[in-house]
């Protein structure tokens, strides 16, 4: 009967074993991999003229959220979009790593609230430190972490870039290296609500290396109203407050998912350029995520810059071709100097991997551009942009 019962006991102890693993281990696994799809074109070959290109050519992406799911940076993966080695073999210099620590249920970009979130119970299923569990801010600073530790142990392959000066020093090692590129590391925040309404934490978020910050995602906030939410408002008392202290610390503003209202404040109260780190532009792509195209003329006249997506929502058709007639709306729109790139890679998106990226240039070719101004876009705006706008440090 002993030996029944301890049997028994072993059974269920091993059935326990499985279902930790299948909840911490294959359940993330299978989760990113039906929200971050890839999209192939294997009927697409690049030209060895464009794929020379990109070796020379500075590359930036100003948005991916590959910091959210529970993979090594460093490691190449079958899943998502993105990865240091990735992004290496597609030639990009410097990525914006955005973090996401709130999202609602059943998340539209016509209108949702803020009283649910799909991102407790992911960072629970994937062991993030019981500090994240209930703190919007500790997810922020998680995250910020993880990058840290990635830089750390990635041997001069993925390096910070939180001021003018470790720019220059992350320029002048690229063009003195024959090695792969390194890809130069910044780290900005998708929407503010990690702030948890207290001023005090945009320093800490700045200590922690945040240099750019959105103001809303999905879901109104303390800050302002969201494109997507419910009152559509402009900023409160406290957006402007923390509007200031964004500029104090030279911090750069994301106006991606702020309701139009807030961002015309914005525009007028910052005395800073804004980006716009991932969208489509409405007059190439009629849906509700995307800005007005006089609102993105101000952001233009203003000196801002507007990275364009990748995926449906933003320019209706997600394949290399469609991302180039969104950039070529763009271009057409605000001028050339103000279009940059703005994936929203591992963001819960449908999209073209980094290894197709060329394909992008390559349409840009087809479609007439030069050397000079496809250039700009992919990386010579965002450059020259950081070059004013980042901290001096």
């Amino acid at each position: 009967m002993q030996g029944r019962f301890k049997k028994i006991v072993a059974g269920v102890l091993g059935l326990l074993i499985l279902a930790v693993i299948g909840v911490r281990v294959i359940a993330p696994l299978m989760l990113e991999s039906s929200l971050n799809r890839q999209i192939f074109f294997p009927d697409q070959k690049v030209a060895d003229a464009t794929r020379m290109l990109h070796t020379d050519m500075l590359i930036m992406d100003w948005h991916t959220d590959t910091l959210l799911w529970n993979r090594n940076l460093l490691d190449q993966a079958e899943r998502g979009h993105a990865d240091v080695p990735r992004l290496q073999s597609a030639g990009f210099d410097l990525m914006m790593f955005t973090t996401v620590t709130k999202s609602p249920r059943g998340q539209n970009i016509g209108k949702n609230t803020g009283d649910s979130d799909n991102i407790t119970p992911l960072v629970m299923v994937q062991g993030w430190p019981m500090r994240t569990w209930n703190s919007l801010l500790e997810r922020a600073l998680y995250q910020a972490e993880k990058l840290d530790h990635a830089v750390m142990d990635s041997g001069g392959s993925l390096a910070w870039v939180r001021n003018k000066s470790e720019l220059t020093s992350h320029l002048e090692a690229r063009q003195n290296s024959a090695a792969p590129h390194s890809v130069g590391a910044l780290l900005g925040s998708e929407g503010a609500h990690p702030l948890e309404g207290k001023l005090e934490n945009i320093d800490l978020m700045f200590e922690a290396g945040y240099r750019m910050m959105g103001i809303t995602h999905f879901f109104d906030n303390e800050l302002a109203g969201s494109l997507h939410g419910v009152s559509k408002a402009g900023l409160t008392d406290f957006g402007r407050a923390a509007i200031a202290r964004f500029d104090e610390l030279e911090m750069i503003i994301d106006l991606a998912h702020v309701s139009e209202a807030a961002a015309y404040e914005i525009l007028a109260l910052s005395s800073r350029a804004p980006v716009v780190s991932h969208t489509g532009l409405k007059g190439h792509c009629d849906t509700a995520r995307n800005f007005s195209d006089d609102l993105m003329k101000a952001i233009a006249a203003k000196g801002g810059l507007i990275a364009v997506g990748f995926w449906q929502e933003a320019i209706c058709t997600p394949t290399p071709t469609g991302i180039a007639a969104a950039i070529d709306y763009g271009i057409k729109l605000v001028g050339e100097d103000h279009i940059v790139i703005g994936s929203d890679w591992d963001g819960s998106t449908e999209s073209i991997t980094a290894p197709d990226f060329p394909l992008i240039t390559q349409a840009l070719q087809k479609l007439g551009y030069s050397e000079a101004s496809i250039r700009k876009v992919m990386g010579q705006n965002s450059v020259q942009f950081l070059q004013r706008w980042l901290p001096n440090g």
